[in-house]
């Protein structure tokens, strides 16, 4: 019994052990550019602990834990606020969200906003919210070694989405751009379009800019699919809807593209014109021949190793020649003897 007991504990002691190592690594470091944290920091893994009045839209981005904490030095104090996603897509989701339209773009991890003494930015699948007690000029700098101390995954979760760079830059509302990936982000986003025409469960992923025309301001949406066949599906049912709505659309590769607003016809076809999708060819063969397989490369080959067979062979008939030479100096009469030895035989068959 007291054997059993004993293993049954190792094997629990084991299984806390493996949970512990595979933990998740902790969002904050314990200091950076010089800057301490404080004890007591706040953690945790349900969104609504990190923002209540967002829970639902922090879930659909891929939530996975948060922590926030508060650094000192000696007269300063800076509050942040980290929280982790399932990758960079939702990390990038959720800085589009909270950024604000008077906040300037900062150079502080993947990308960055600030506004007064807040400074938003993220790097791969963890999203950073500074609140400072003043700025100053080592500020941005000091950031970014906080951004650099981020515990981000790797891998293709690394990379950000790349449909935001479909958006048109002329004529763009600053900081308009939002990427969602579900229907409570598109709704937040006040979309023309409901979520069961963007049919996210087929695997849409949306990215919404505005822009400034003669009219008002427009709305561009990018909404892209796994494959052509199913965003042509979705032209289709939009298209439909767009008769009775404000609306004019199109398909490239596997995007749809759907302007609304206040704008003109003209307007409308420039706009969407302006996103046209740009397929990425993988080849996965060499484009350049390879020594071996260049005629040129076999040539100078064959070259050298005919040089090198004549100097060989002009060193060992060298070599042979000189030592009879040298023997014949040297022991003259053994090799006039061998000589004669070694002359042709005449049988003088003639006589």
């Amino acid at each position: 019994m007291k054997k059993l007991l004993i293993v049954i504990l190792l094997s629990c002691s084991s299984a806390l052990g493996w949970a512990a190592g595979t933990a998740a690594p902790a969002l904050l470091p314990a200091e950076f550019a010089g800057w301490q944290k404080s004890p007591g920091s706040r953690t945790g893994q349900e969104p609504a602990a990190a923002d209540p009045a967002n829970a639902a839209l922090l879930k659909e981005y891929g939530f996975s834990d948060f922590e926030q904490a508060a650094y000192v030095r000696p007269g300063r104090k800076i509050t942040v606020k980290a929280a982790r996603f399932a990758d960079a897509s939702g990390a990038y989701g959720a800085f589009t969200f909270y950024r604000q339209p008077e906040m300037l773009a900062e150079k502080i991890g993947s990308e960055a906003a600030s506004a007064n003494e807040r400074v938003l930015f993220y790097r791969g699948n963890v999203l950073v919210d500074a609140v400072l007690d003043r700025m100053t000029a080592m500020s941005a700098a000091e950031l970014r070694d906080l951004a650099a101390a981020l515990p981000v995954t790797g891998g293709n979760a690394m990379n950000p989405p790349s449909l935001p760079a479909y958006l048109p830059r002329q004529n763009a509302v600053r900081n308009s751009t939002k990427y969602v990936v579900g229907p409570i982000g598109l709704s937040d986003i006040g979309s023309p379009l409901p979520a069961s025409l963007v049919k996210f469960e087929d695997g849409a992923e949306v990215v919404e800019g505005r822009y400034r025309t003669d009219e008002g301001e427009a709305e561009l949406l990018v909404i892209g699919y796994p494959t052509p066949q199913i965003a042509g599906d979705r032209l289709k049912a939009i298209t439909a809807e767009g008769a009775t709505m404000t609306l004019h659309a199109k398909r490239t590769g596997p995007y749809v593209v759907v302007a609304s607003g206040p704008i003109s016809a003209g307007e409308a076809k420039s706009l969407l014109a302006s996103v046209n999708y740009d397929a990425d060819v993988t080849w996965n063969q060499n484009t350049f021949l390879s020594k071996r397989d260049n005629v040129g490369n076999l040539i100078v080959g064959v070259i050298l190793l005919a040089a090198i067979l004549m100097g060989g062979a002009l060193l060992v008939g060298l070599f042979f020649g000189g030592f009879r030479v040298l023997m014949r100096r040297v022991l003259p009469d053994r090799m006039l003897q061998n000589a004669k030895d070694g002359e042709f035989i005449s049988l003088k068959l003639g006589d």
